[in-house]
């Protein structure tokens, strides 16, 4: 799950992205009615466990966090969900263009915290679809309303393992592209295990992205940052977009947030990667 610095509001293109409700800090809570057991949180939203029992355990990268969520994210959830939303079951493969409505390429984000940078770049390119994964409530609320609010009809949201996702509902070759910013760093080496940029990890990844696809990834945990340039740059399926080789600097279209702004003052260091899904070689013989 991502590690996201709150975004300010602003401009972009000349169009204002409406971002000042997100903070569930000084939002109202949604009053917590008494549910019958088993009864979902919310009948009309994500569910709680898509894929259930369906697929093999294993180590996941992410830790649900459980929080509050606020009456307007639990309203967007209720009205939003069965237009924008995707629960992540593994049970078909996703058929990109009826979606999204369109046959624009589709960027997939995985784990989005509470969505304001996600509402920005969306914003800022429309002709792009982002397809947008978390397993946070109040987070995935949070996107929903933010595009309802700023007419963002290019934006999904995904609820579940964007493991599973890519796996098992995605087709290969369909994917513009990938971004993983500030995700979890398992900052303790017993848990450098879980960390989700992995060879296996970019073998899949790769095997989903159109030749030329880029993935972008951006940490501000510096022994994180070496490790993702380490296995990105030895996997055959990626070539480093900077000449020299290295970390990349921020591209426009990463939003710098305010804290991200701030910790950049105090002197933390962010590091971006930017990584291209190599052309297809033929086969030989």
């Amino acid at each position: 799950m991502a590690r996201r610095w709150s975004a300010e509001g602003g401009q972009d293109g000349g169009r204002k992205i409406v971002l000042t409700v997100s903070d569930s800090r000084h939002a109202p809570e949604t009053p917590q009615p008494v549910r019958a057991k088993g009864e979902p949180r919310f009948p009309d939203g994500p569910k709680a466990d898509p894929a259930g029992s369906h697929f093999e355990r294993r180590i996941r990268s992410f830790q649900p966090r459980r929080s509050r969520v606020t009456t307007g994210q639990a309203d967007a959830l209720q009205r939003l969900w069965p237009k924008w939303g995707l629960d992540i079951d593994g049970q078909r493969v996703i058929d990109l263009a009826e979606l999204f409505g369109n046959t624009g390429p589709v960027v997939l984000e995985i784990g989005f915290g509470m969505g304001e940078a996600t509402a920005q770049m969306a914003a800022a390119d429309p002709d792009t679809n982002i397809l947008a994964v978390d397993v946070h409530t109040p987070g995935q609320g949070n996107l929903l309303g933010l595009a309802d609010r700023n007419g963002l009809s290019n934006i999904r949201v995904g609820n579940g393992d964007a493991i599973i996702l890519l796996r098992e509902m995605l087709a290969p070759g369909s994917l513009a592209g990938l971004r993983v910013y500030f995700p979890d760093p398992w900052p303790k080496k017993r848990h450098h295990k879980r960390r989700l940029i992995q060879p296996e990890f970019l073998t899949l990844a790769a095997s989903r992205l159109a030749p030329g696809g880029i993935v972008h990834c951006a940490t501000d945990w510096e022994p994180y940052a070496e490790q993702m340039l380490e296995v990105l740059t030895a996997h055959p399926g990626f070539e480093n977009t900077v000449p020299d080789g290295g970390f990349a600097p921020r591209p426009g279209h990463r939003p710098l947030t305010r804290f991200e702004g701030q910790g950049l003052d105090k002197g933390h260091v962010v590091n971006d990667l930017l990584f291209r899904r190599v052309q297809e070689q033929p086969p030989t013989g």
